[in-house]
């Protein structure tokens, strides 16, 4: 602990050990700088960093694709798909797509829908409700429970 220096005052005391000068914290006023080897210090950074990137937890994206007459027991399999990945902490976009006449009965479409809502209701909530996109209605439900 020097106390405040000036810059070539600093300069020639890490000239005289032969470490660099490296400028911890540029914000602060006066900056605060420290005498050590520059390589070490970039290196142990780096490692921060890699440490840090792995306990943070990328959140995904998972599509689940029904379609309007889709079958009781499909429906229950895709369900529990979708609940192990909102388990898991991921986002779960629902897509139902509609093909030929199929379009001329929307609202089973978004009876099929609501019903995918209150299934998923105790470990979900809708992040973007709901919306038809040309032949297909899209849904994304983000996980609420806490890993």
């Amino acid at each position: 602990m020097q106390g405040v220096v000036t810059v070539r005052a600093a300069l020639e005391q890490a000239e005289a050990v032969g470490l660099d000068l490296v400028e911890i914290s540029p914000n602060s006023e006066p900056p605060v700088c420290k005498i050590l080897d520059y390589g070490k210090y970039k290196y142990e950074m780096h490692k921060k960093a890699v440490e840090a990137k792995k306990k943070q937890k990328v959140i995904e994206l998972k599509e689940i694709k029904l379609r309007p007459t889709i079958d009781d027991n499909d429906f229950n399999v895709k369900m529990r798909a979708a609940k192990a990945f909102l388990q898991d902490g991921d986002k779960v976009k629902i897509t139902l797509r509609f093909k030929g006449r199929e379009m001329s009965h929307q609202e089973l479409g978004y009876q099929l829908i609501n019903r995918v809502k209150e299934t998923l209701a105790d470990l979900s909530k809708v992040e973007y409700d709901a919306k038809f996109e040309g032949k297909q209605i899209v849904m994304i439900l983000a996980s609420v429970v806490v890993k």
